[in-house]
């Protein structure tokens, strides 16, 4: 993923501060757009968006803590950089507790944010990268037949050939069978494969 496809989204009420930032993100070189609130943000955003969030703390209506609630309750990968001229402790631990990759003091220098936007594209990008993979993983688990996941959960769990065989009363050469098709299926060549995988996916449930 290029940065070109990367937006920083800014929110903040004042609409100087708002002003400074996407400045200093075109700056950059970037895309960025702005919002009054974070409600007005809420509205446009979609988790698929990919970029940044730069927030106030401090805003009328929703707060950038708040703001930030919001994002995780929606599973939004995108890294948040906050921005306060009313830091303090409490403040920040909330922040940086709910995902903030940093939180800055207004009046703040440009290359500390500046700083913190290469950052979190770069982290954007990564986390952008592994979710792919994890849901690739989940599309391939999920095309296994039901016997075929009976049997990942069991070959997940340690059980050999025979104890699932057992279990499931079937053959052990039904076992090995379904064994080689979850094999090809999930492009895996070891147990280890597997466990990784289904740990990855977080489908332990199979």
């Amino acid at each position: 993923m290029s940065w070109q496809q990367q937006v920083i989204f800014v929110v903040d009420d004042d609409e100087r501060a708002r002003e400074s930032v996407c400045a200093l993100v075109s700056s950059m070189g970037l895309e960025s757009k702005a919002f009054a609130s974070a409600e007005e943000f809420l509205e446009f955003y979609t988790k698929d968006k990919p970029g940044c969030l730069v927030t106030d703390i401090r805003m009328l209506g929703m707060s950038g803590l708040e703001l930030q609630a919001q994002l995780n309750d929606m599973g939004s990968l995108l890294p948040v950089i906050v921005l306060t001229a009313f830091a303090t402790t409490p403040v920040t631990v909330q922040a940086i507790q709910r995902g903030a990759i940093t939180l800055l003091d207004k009046p703040y220098l440009e290359d500390d944010l500046w700083n913190a936007i290469r950052k979190a594209l770069a982290l954007d990008a990564s986390k952008r990268v592994e979710e792919a993979h994890r849901q690739a993983i989940r599309e391939r688990i999920n095309e296994l037949t039901p016997s075929e996941r009976t049997v990942l959960s069991y070959v997940v769990a340690g059980k050999p050939n025979k104890v699932i065989a057992n279990r499931l009363d079937v053959s052990v050469r039904t076992v090995e069978n379904r064994r080689s098709e979850i094999y090809t299926k999930l492009q895996a060549e070891s147990v280890v494969d597997l466990v990784r995988m289904v740990i990855e996916a977080d489908m332990l449930d199979t």
